[in-house]
């Protein structure tokens, strides 16, 4: 694939551009073998893997000092890895496709990412912000059914502007100082966010708590007449389309939210078990997820999808009286939260597993079913209020992360005149 159809925006530069390629030592990374065990041992360099690329989402961190794992110096002599110098600059390139960073120090890689360690005639950091204006093109044309990916043919044909080096030094450094900026106010727009999260909280906590006081609590096994849990065969890569059966993923559970499009396709040569299709009114539990979401909840609305449970999800049959809002509201507050925790603790921070029997243990006042509708108004009152806040601010982080985009594709393309004083001008 040409860079033409990768980022046709290029096309728009000021400079000629050429081959990343040309002005960069092109690299990769590879695995040392995990049957040696004598790759393993006094693993001292570091070595980039997608488990880093947390590290790397935001688009804030321009140096990567720090790695997850490391390698031996006896597994990089015995495979492909490269122990790249410092400076040079990593792409994500499957998986999780198009995010970015300067090794800080001397570090391997696994086969990932692609390297590019620049010569004479290209600024890293000038490269770094080059490829943080290509990401969206990149995870646009990432091709692959289970992993996305770029490969190296493509990353091959990758350009770049060519300005002077003096000038490539002048729009890294304006680029650093703008970006810097919009991040402060991002961050102070997120703390916003984390703050009406916390209100959230802090509301739903307080309507649980006068409940508790007024009525007691009881397990939920008392209210509970049946539970029902799916499977996880081996699915397509893909969401079902509407006329599809589609099996649940445990991201289609938030705290209080169902999002139907996160299911993977079921193959059109395996029978769907009915028994296992989801709808309006069930109450769902993650069985399995990370620690913190772990035991989320949500009731299932009207939906058009015929989707399926999986096995890391739970479906509560309840009795007559009990409402499914009702108890997936109380289960986003603390003490339930605080349950799910400590059944979990000790868990990996990649996963956990809940038992049925501890879901069963969950606190739940026991109100009436008239007192358990106006919770259930009262909770959506105010969630609603909340809502209409972070909506605000969710637009507000949409619009500032557009304006970084294009700022650093308008200065890399030499159509923000950048000056030595640090201001730009539109071309």
């Amino acid at each position: 694939m040409s860079t033409s159809l990768i980022a046709p925006w290029l096309s728009d530069s000021r400079w000629p551009t050429a081959p990343i390629r040309f002005v960069a030592r092109l690299g990769s990374g590879h695995t040392p073998s995990r049957n040696v065990p004598e790759y393993w041992e006094d693993c001292k360099v570091p070595w980039i893997t997608l488990a880093d690329v947390w590290q790397l989402r935001t688009g804030r961190v321009d140096v990567i000092t720090d790695t997850k794992e490391k390698v031996s110096s006896l597994g990089l002599a015995n495979s492909s890895a490269v122990r790249h110098p410092a400076g040079t600059v990593i792409l994500s390139r499957t998986a999780s496709v198009g995010f970015s960073a300067i090794m800080g120090t001397a570090m391997a890689t696994s086969q990932d990412f692609a390297t590019w360690t620049c010569g004479p005639d290209l600024d890293p950091r000038f490269l770094l912000h080059s490829l943080r204006a290509m990401a969206p093109d990149l995870k646009r044309v990432a091709t692959g059914s289970t992993h996305k990916t770029i490969y190296m043919p493509d990353i091959e044909q990758l350009r770049v502007p060519l300005p002077s080096i003096e000038e490539q030094r002048r729009i890294a450094d304006f680029l650093d100082t703008q970006t810097a900026r919009i991040d402060r106010m991002m961050n102070l727009q997120q703390a916003a966010l984390d703050r009406v999260a916390e209100r959230d909280a802090a509301a739903l906590d307080l309507g649980i708590d006068a409940l508790y006081e007024q009525v007691g609590f009881l397990p939920l096994r008392r209210f509970v007449v049946g539970v029902d849990q799916g499977a996880s065969p081996q699915c397509d890569a893909v969401s079902a389309g509407e006329d599809e059966w589609g099996v649940l993923k445990v991201s289609a559970l938030r705290p209080g939210h169902f999002e139907p499009s996160a299911n993977k396709r079921l193959p059109d040569d395996m029978v769907p078990d009915r028994r296992s299709q989801v709808r309006e009114g069930d109450l769902l539990i993650t069985r399995a997820n990370t620690p913190q979401l772990v035991g989320s909840t949500a009731v299932v609305p009207h939906v058009r999808g015929k989707l399926l449970l999986s096995d890391k999800i739970f479906r509560v049959r309840l009795v007559q009286d009990m409402d499914a809002h009702y108890v997936a509201a109380v289960a986003r507050g603390s003490r339930v939260r605080a349950a799910c925790a400590a059944a979990s603790n000790g868990a990996s921070q990649s996963m956990a597993n809940l038992r049925f029997e501890e879901i069963k243990d969950w606190p739940i006042p026991r109100a009436s079913p008239a007192q358990q509708r106006a919770f259930v108004q009262q909770m959506e009152r105010s969630r609603e209020a909340v809502g209409q806040i972070r909506t605000k601010i969710d637009r507000q982080l949409a619009l500032l992360a557009e304006r970084r985009q294009s700022l650093i594709t308008a200065a890399v393309t030499g159509q923000l005149a950048v000056t030595t004083a640090g201001r730009a001008a539109v071309v």
